[in-house]
């Protein structure tokens, strides 16, 4: 599976075959830009990725319920992505109002969530099951809670591991673009 982002379109780049795009609300400004993305891109299968709990900035804040009239009406959507997942907890509530045939997807960014896994795994309750690694929060937090850095590797090694054995998906970012383009402030702080 290959995700790329909303921002690559910012740069008139077309989108390869086979590949599903990834629309992070942390940089829609509005339910409407959503849905004019959306409209762009109507046979296109749809990652929307919901940032929950986020403090760095891009954050513009969407609540499922803002939400699913939007999803219930564009059937491209497949896949939805939880940020912060720690526990079961953090997903129930997305499994009850979400369409069934859309796949959550918790993001896994601190390590209680690392020791979790089981837990997490055991509310997916799709057959295609998926995780999504955010590295730089993962590593963020092992600093927060003062834990060594060597310690990021021992909790990359175990996520690996638990995906590999139950035959999950693990997504992981794969490079970024830069570019000298990029104007809009906005989309850091509203």
């Amino acid at each position: 599976m290959i995700i790329v982002s909303q921002n690559l379109t910012n740069y008139d780049i077309p989108l390869p075959k086979n590949v599903v795009f990834r629309i992070n609300l942390a940089w829609c400004d509005s339910i409407k830009e959503l849905e004019i993305i959306l409209e762009k891109h109507p046979s296109t299968p749809i990652f929307l990725d919901l940032p929950i709990k986020r403090i760095k900035p891009p954050n513009n804040k969407y609540t499922i319920e803002d939400l699913i009239p939007v999803i219930k009406l564009h059937k491209q959507i497949r896949y939805f992505a939880i940020s912060n997942v720690e526990s079961d907890n953090d997903i129930k509530k997305y499994t009850e109002l979400l369409p069934k045939d859309i796949v959550i997807v918790p993001k896994i960014e601190s390590t209680e969530a690392v020791d979790n896994l089981e837990n997490i795994e055991t509310a997916l309750t799709h057959d295609e099951k998926i995780l999504m690694l955010d590295h730089d929060d993962l590593f963020a937090n092992i600093l927060k809670k003062n834990e060594s850095v060597s310690k990021f590797k021992e909790y990359i090694k175990t996520l690996v591991e638990f995906c590999d054995e139950k035959n999950i998906k693990l997504l992981r970012t794969v490079g970024v673009i830069f570019s000298d383009g990029e104007k809009r402030v906005s989309q850091y702080i509203n």
